[in-house]
Formats: C-alpha cells, sequence, structure tokens
C-alpha cells in the first residue's frame, strides 16, 4: 500500500506548517495539486478524500517549532507526524518535494511535483491545505487585527501593515525577518 504525502504553509509569516499523510482504499475522482483547485473545489473533495482513505492523519509543527528548527526541518516533522498517524505502516511513500524525512519505518521516496502526479499526494495536498486555511480561520476570530481570514498569514500588504501597527502574536513566526523587524515583545 501506497502513502502520499504533502505539506502546506512553508512561506507564511504566521501559523503551522501542516503535512498530510493518505492511503487509498479506492481513488475518488477529481484530485489535483491543491494550488490547481479552487477553495470550493478542494472543500468538495475533503469528505471523498477521508470516505475513500484507508488511513489519512493530518499533523503539524507549530510557529514555535518552526522557530526553534527552521522551516526545513519543521517541516519534515510535521511530515513525519502524519506518516506515524496513520495507524498502519505503509509499504512506501511518496513525499512532494526533494526530500524524504529522516526517521520514516517504510520506504519513501521524494519526487517533484508529485502533488500533480499521484493521487495520494494530490489529496494529502489538499487536506494539509484545508486543514490549515481552517486552523487560520479560526486564528483570525483571536486576533481579528492581522486579517489572517484573507491572507492566511501569507505576507500581503495588509498583513505587513498589522505587523507594523501590532507587532506580532504567539502564532507569528518569529524567526522570519519581516516578524524580526516588527517583534515588540508580547
Amino acid at each position: 500500500m501506497r502513502c502520499g504525502v504533502d505539506e502546506a504553509g512553508r512561506g507564511p509569516l504566521a501559523g503551522p506548517v501542516v503535512a498530510a499523510a493518505v492511503i487509498f482504499a479506492q481513488v475518488p475522482a477529481g484530485l489535483d495539486d491543491s494550488k490547481r483547485l479552487s477553495e470550493k473545489r478542494r472543500a468538495a473533495l475533503v469528505p471523498a478524500i477521508k470516505a475513500h482513505a484507508q488511513a489519512w492523519c493530518i499533523a503539524q509543527a507549530s510557529a514555535a517549532e518552526i522557530d526553534q528548527l527552521n522551516i526545513h526541518q519543521a517541516t519534515l516533522l510535521a511530515m513525519r507526524r502524519a506518516v506515524e498517524g496513520l495507524g498502519m505502516i505503509p509499504d512506501e511513500c511518496i513525499i512532494d518535494g526533494k526530500f524524504v524525512p529522516p526517521g520514516l519505518a517504510c520506504s519513501a521516496r521524494a519526487l517533484v511535483g508529485a502533488d500533480a502526479q499521484v493521487a495520494e499526494v494530490s489529496a494529502a495536498s489538499i487536506l494539509a491545505k484545508q486543514w490549515r486555511d481552517a486552523e487560520m480561520l479560526r486564528w483570525d476570530k483571536v486576533y481579528p487585527d492581522f486579517g489572517f481570514a484573507r491572507h492566511k498569514g501569507y505576507p500581503t500588504a495588509q498583513h505587513l501593515a498589522a505587523l507594523r501597527r501590532v507587532g506580532p502574536c504567539v502564532i507569528h513566526r518569529y524567526s522570519y525577518a519581516p516578524v524580526a523587524q516588527h517583534n515588540l515583545a508580547l
């Protein structure tokens, strides 16, 4: 059985990096790289992915872990957590990108562009993106000054203006330069 793994949220200034792992019992129709799908289409695919999966898991590394480890290592950590959370050991993991998380209990290979080529990776891409976006909507209610519901933590003009105006909050990645230059101790 093959497992697909992908992440969402490497580039934002705030929030976790999220990874998902998916093993299908049967592949649902309509899968593609999450970046190629509308938000509405991604949302519609989530129940189908979960219903057709033999196993799936979503995991994250927090902004604090990103600051402690760096975004690359935190991404690999989130991916490893997602695979470990499946409740079963796949025969093989296909990881979108150039790097395989260390310490996996199965064979694994990295494949650039796997999110557009391998159904399980496409599904993982969709789950990770949808979960992270929903997480940022929750944080928007806690920290409405930042507009997380609109930009999901990415470095937009609105987000950068909010950093200048009120300084960073607890979900910001303090090791990222645009946040560090506005860090006004909480």
